[in-house]
């Protein structure tokens, strides 16, 4: 799974440069690309979990990751036009990995250490994207588009053939099944779990709204040649946040984590020179970042039924990504309409503002009757 999200983290930057530098376009027309295959994931990522859920897993690895390999293979050979048309389709056929590394993560590991797995797994991401965006800039500034994106997409496809090749488990056989018919919707898609994504949703708003601020500030202050070393240090302090939370017995609930992240970052315009004083204000938000999105999976997990867990992992992923896309246009027009340091007051105020909305609904609603097919005891904290 580590494999194959370093294509996902590549993506953006490459399709970016491809627009910009092989097209001759904007960057807002290349956004509006990124924007298409963002979307597109959102979109089809909780019908690909269902989907997964109902066929299994090779099935649908299969064809995604041929619709993907062929994206890819084509995107240098497409104009403008026809690409922006195809990206959100290409989106929403993407390999799942996320979800599915999360899912297969909840048919191999018991209750009880889930916690432990879904924070390796948060710190494996973190190191895909320590990796993958770098790479893949190096690889389209130094070798000809066709052949970089090209590439990519024989990377999507041979990592696709390795989880179908592997084929790992989506269900834990002890986990008990009601005669292994699908639950509707409304059993357990409760408020509960509407609340976790919420929660899930205002995070990533967020991480992405803190690192556009952060790019601002360093750009402002003419500081744009240490924006590696400030991004490394933030990555480093979440894995170490991670790092703690899989190893205590018991650790803050999601709702605590999320709260404190966002609250912790509303200040950090105030000391946002020199650039190693705002890398050091930035590293209590950053601590708090790999343990709110293990967290997340946890309580997902914990709440969907096993033969569901797969569509509730994609919704996971489309709240998530929800959060990514409002993130940037929200924090870049306070940026643009003030300054950097209101972009980080604003990254803050605004995940609060998504996560509050859940957490209002989830003490507001009456106690629902538990979906999880674990008894309570098997918990060891995590909300």
């Amino acid at each position: 799974m580590f494999l194959a999200r370093l294509p996902m983290t590549m993506n953006g930057v490459m399709m970016t440069l491809y627009v910009v530098t092989g097209l001759g376009r904007g960057y807002g027309a290349a956004g509006l690309v990124g924007a298409g295959i963002t979307l597109g994931m959102a979109l089809g990522a909780p019908l690909v979990g269902r989907c997964i859920d109902r066929y299994g897993l090779r099935p649908v690895v299969a064809v995604c990751g041929i619709a993907t390999t062929a994206f890819w293979a084509a995107a240098p050979h497409l104009p403008y036009a026809a690409l922006a048309a195809v990206a959100v389709p290409a989106g929403a056929l993407s390999v799942p990995a996320g979800s599915l590394a999360r899912q297969v993560l909840a048919a191999l590991v018991p209750v009880a250490e889930r916690r432990a797995a879904y924070s390796l797994d948060t710190i494996s991401i973190e190191v895909t994207f320590m990796i993958g965006p770098a790479a893949g800039i190096a690889a389209m500034t130094s070798l000809p588009p066709t052949f970089t994106l090209s590439a990519l997409g024989v990377l999507f496809g041979g990592t696709a053939f390795l989880i179908w090749l592997v084929d790992p488990p989506i269900r834990d056989d002890r986990e008990p099944v009601v005669d292994d018919v699908r639950p509707k919707l409304r059993t357990w898609l409760s408020w509960k779990l509407v609340s976790a994504l919420l929660i899930a949703g205002g995070a990533l708003f967020v991480l992405v709204g803190t690192e556009l601020a952060t790019l601002a500030a360093l750009r402002a202050n003419g500081d744009l040649g240490v924006t590696g070393l400030v991004i490394a240090v933030m990555c480093a302090a979440s894995i170490l946040g991670g790092i703690v939370h899989g190893a205590v017995k018991r650790s803050l609930p999601q709702g605590v984590l999320m709260l404190l992240m966002a609250l912790l970052v509303v200040p950090v315009g105030l000391a946002d020179r020199p650039w190693w004083l705002l890398m050091l204000v930035l590293i209590p938000t950053n601590l708090l970042c790999a343990p709110t999105l293990a967290a997340t999976t946890e309580t997902v997990s914990r709440i969907a039924p096993p033969r569901v867990r797969g569509e509730a992992m994609g919704l996971q992923d489309a709240s998530t990504r929800l959060g990514l896309a409002l993130g940037s246009p929200f924090v870049g027009f306070a940026i643009d309409h003030s300054s950097p340091a209101w972009g980080f007051a604003a990254a803050g105020l605004g995940g609060l503002l998504i996560a509050a909305a859940g957490l209002l609904h989830r003490h507001s609603r009456t106690p629902e009757p538990a979906t999880d097919p674990v008894p309570a005891m098997a918990t060891t904290g995590g909300e």
